[in-house]
C-alpha cells in the first residue's frame, strides 16, 4: 500500500488567481474556540517599539522591518514578537486538507462507491494500476494564504532559537531540507 500524499493546491481554479498574504502570528497560548471572531482588531492589535511606531501604529506599515520585533498586548498580558523570515526560495502556505477519494466515499458510507474505486483493473499494467491506486490516496492541500514570515510570540522575551521551540524547529527543518536538497 502506498503511505498517504497531499498535493498542494491552489484555492481557485483559475490560472491568474493569486493567493492572498498574510502573516501567521504563534501565539504562547491556547484558546478553545475553532470558528470566525468579528470583533479581531478590538483584541489583537500588535505595534512595532520605535520611533517610526509613532507615525504608523498599525502592524502591515512595519511587516518589512529589519530587526523584525514588534509588542502586542493580549487580555492584558504584554507579548514580544519576533519576526522569522523564510529563505528567499521557500514558500510558506495557510491550507486546509481536503480529503481524498478513497475517504471521501468511506465518510459518505456508500459501499457501491468505495468497492468501486478498488476495482482492479486486469488489463492495466502494473504502473498503470500504482499510478490509479495513488491518485486515490492522495488528499490535497488547498492554499488559502501565502506567506513570507511569521510572527513567533513570547511572554516575557522575544522567541530565539535557543529557548523557543518553533523557532528551533524551523530552523532545524529548513537546515535539513537544505541538506537534502543540495548537491553535495
Amino acid at each position: 500500500m502506498t503511505q498517504p500524499m497531499l498535493e498542494i493546491k491552489p484555492k481557485s481554479a483559475a490560472p491568474d488567481s493569486t493567493a492572498t498574504h498574510t502573516t501567521p502570528q504563534l501565539l504562547p497560548c491556547r484558546i478553545n474556540h475553532d470558528g470566525p471572531v468579528t470583533a479581531a482588531d478590538a483584541f489583537w492589535q500588535p505595534t512595532v517599539e520605535s520611533e517610526s511606531a509613532q507615525h504608523c501604529p498599525n502592524y502591515e506599515c512595519h511587516a518589512n522591518r529589519s530587526d523584525g520585533k514588534n509588542t502586542a498586548y493580549f487580555r492584558g498580558r504584554k507579548l514580544h514578537g519576533q519576526a522569522v523570515k523564510l529563505p528567499a526560495d521557500y514558500r510558506g502556505v495557510v491550507g486546509v486538507r481536503r480529503e481524498s477519494p478513497r475517504e471521501q466515499a468511506a465518510a459518505k458510507g456508500t459501499a457501491g462507491e468505495l468497492e468501486a474505486l478498488d476495482a482492479i483493473d486486469v488489463d492495466a499494467t502494473r504502473a498503470e494500476q500504482d499510478a490509479h491506486q495513488q491518485r486515490l490516496d492522495t488528499g490535497s492541500l488547498e492554499v488559502l494564504a501565502e506567506f513570507e514570515e511569521v510572527v513567533v510570540w513570547g511572554h516575557q522575551s522575544t522567541a530565539d532559537a535557543t529557548t523557543d521551540p518553533y523557532v528551533r524547529g524551523m530552523d532545524e527543518w529548513l537546515a535539513l531540507s537544505d541538506k537534502i536538497h543540495s548537491y553535495e
